[in-house]
């Protein structure tokens, strides 16, 4: 059976591009205002909405990210709070994940954060901690509510690693472009499409490539080779500045459809290496 994530990539692939994933941490500025501003990259064009669980001891977040969920997390937002954010997202359409670190579904139960997360109207998880030999429980409560569970590898990633990955990943692969923390760089790493090769070599899953994209170009770049373009610190830190300038809501939710438009423009601009 296809989920929700196999049919927005198929219907991208349709359409001969590659499709555009946003990321923002549930509860900044506020639960509600999170909401609104995720909403506002869909309506943008982003096709993929990552909810970040905001965590005290992340270990791949950049500064611009740990400074937001640093504020989620002082601003009181809780599990419960990401899911009401999920299925509050979910309802534009568009494919929806909670990007996660394990130790909080641990917590939570997994069993019982898969039940939630599928009534929530989630589509799935993405664990960027949670080792493969060790996901075992995690796949099957997964599995048994149809919820996609996405890994990561990177480019130190050995071949016999790639292909562990591949074989539990469901949804897609996700490739990160360069080695270290989140945050938006001025190249997109240049391993990339290298990565994104190894990775297709092992799977027929999609590949979508995160770490570093914060402009149309960049966007339009890894859109040529990739199945999938994911953009997290650039879109935090529209929120982020709006916040520190003393703006109001509304002024960041243009910030954040502009910027969403940008890349999804720069998205589909691109011709695929596929095409």
């Amino acid at each position: 059976m296809h989920s929700r994530l196999d049919a927005c990539f198929a219907a991208a692939r349709e359409e001969g591009r590659s499709l555009l994933v946003g990321y923002l941490p549930a509860g900044y500025p506020t639960v509600d205002g999170a909401i609104a501003a995720m909403r506002a990259m869909v309506e943008a064009g982003v096709d993929v909405v990552e909810v970040g669980l905001p965590y005290s001891d992340p270990t791949m977040d950049g500064p611009v990210i740990q400074d937001a969920a640093d504020a989620a997390l002082r601003g009181g937002v809780t599990t419960r709070d990401v899911l009401r954010t999920v299925e509050a997202v979910a309802t534009t359409g568009a494919p929806t994940v909670v990007m996660t670190y394990w130790n909080p579904i641990d917590r939570y139960g997994p069993a019982r954060f898969a039940v939630d997360l599928a009534a929530a109207g989630g589509a799935g998880t993405i664990t960027p901690d949670l080792p493969p030999e060790e996901a075992g429980p995690w796949l099957a409560a997964s599995a048994e509510h149809g919820l996609d569970s996405v890994f990561l590898v990177a480019p130190s990633s050995s071949d016999e690693r790639i292909r562990r990955v591949a074989g539990i990943a469901r949804g897609f692969v996700y490739a990160a472009s360069l080695m270290g923390v989140t945050g938006a760089r001025a190249e997109v790493g240049e391993q990339a499409a290298s990565l994104v090769e190894r990775v297709r070599a092992a799977t027929t899953l999609p590949v979508a490539v995160g770490l570093g994209v914060s402009t149309a170009a960049q966007a339009a770049q890894v859109a040529g080779f990739a199945d999938g373009v994911i953009v997290g610190s650039a879109l935090v830190r529209v929120l982020l500045d709006a916040e520190r300038r003393g703006l109001g809501e509304a002024a960041a939710l243009d910030g954040i459809r502009a910027l969403a438009a940008d890349l999804a423009a720069g998205v589909r601009a691109a011709v695929p290496a596929s095409a």
